[in-house]
């Protein structure tokens, strides 16, 4: 990994008709997000989900690629005619859609000579200049461009080429999150929790409401990088909710 910098975000991409159709159940974004965050300090501002159109991919990628630092996409990488996620990054950053020389070698290598038909052939073309994201599951590499990483959807795939991207990725403050888990409504105790909120701005105040086991409750999430600033802030939470008799369920620290 590259040097660390005190904030790093960035946005996933989505590509694929079957997760907007509900035929396939996405779960690419928590596990992204999650390891972007635990594993690099990366946090994931935005998620967008689109269909399998170039137009689509080429605008959404140059407007992300400009806000954010990276950028991740899922989908659109394989050997089909809709796998056109490769040829549509290379119409957005101006680059020839070619056949990557180390990409092909693998994948030659992979299927033998004589299986290796034009449509294993099409997961071996990608932008000009594309660096190789390896896959140790199923050989056809994804890749990165700029600041663009371009991954497979299937999700095990997925998984096992992720942590082939911390090489290109520069590191920024991991965030921590501290969970309060109380028996209460969330009407009795949300304008203190916006009071406290507008207090701590470096810390993130999540309310989540729960039915479990019989008990009507909710959790209070806290997320920041500063351990300090998120302790306080419990504290000032901690206080309020003894204050108003609220019974505690469970309390943990999250690094």
């Amino acid at each position: 990994m590259k040097k660390k910098n005190n904030k790093v975000n960035a946005a996933i991409l989505v590509i694929g008709d079957e997760i907007l159709s509900g035929r396939t159940q996405e779960s690419n974004v928590s596990f992204i997000s999650k390891w972007l965050n635990d594993r690099c300090g990366i946090s994931v501002d935005e998620v967008r989900i689109i269909p399998d159109i170039k137009k689509k991919i080429i605008n959404n990628i140059l407007v992300l690629h400009k806000n954010f630092n990276y950028v991740f996409t899922t989908g659109g990488i394989g050997p089909t005619h809709d796998d056109i996620t490769a040829e549509s990054i290379s119409k957005a950053f101006k680059k020839k859609y070619e056949y990557h020389s180390e990409a092909f070698k693998i994948l030659e290598g992979y299927y033998g000579k004589k299986n290796f038909n034009d449509g294993r052939k099409k997961m071996a073309k990608m932008p000009k200049g594309s660096s190789l994201i390896l896959n140790p599951s199923s050989a056809a590499p994804g890749f990165k461009i700029n600041n663009v990483f371009c991954l497979p959807g299937v999700p095990s795939i997925l998984k096992s080429m992720i942590e082939n991207c911390t090489n290109y990725l520069k590191t920024g403050n991991k965030k921590l999150s501290l969970t309060l888990n109380v028996q209460t409504v969330e009407s009795n105790i949300a304008k203190e929790l916006g009071i406290i909120q507008k207090k701590f701005k470096d810390v993130v105040i999540g309310s989540y409401p729960f039915f479990r086991l019989g008990k009507v409750g909710v959790s209070i999430v806290l997320r920041s990088s500063n351990k300090k600033k998120l302790n306080k802030c419990s504290k000032n939470i901690n206080n309020v909710l003894k204050q108003k008799r609220v019974k505690f369920l469970k309390y943990n620290l999250t690094k």
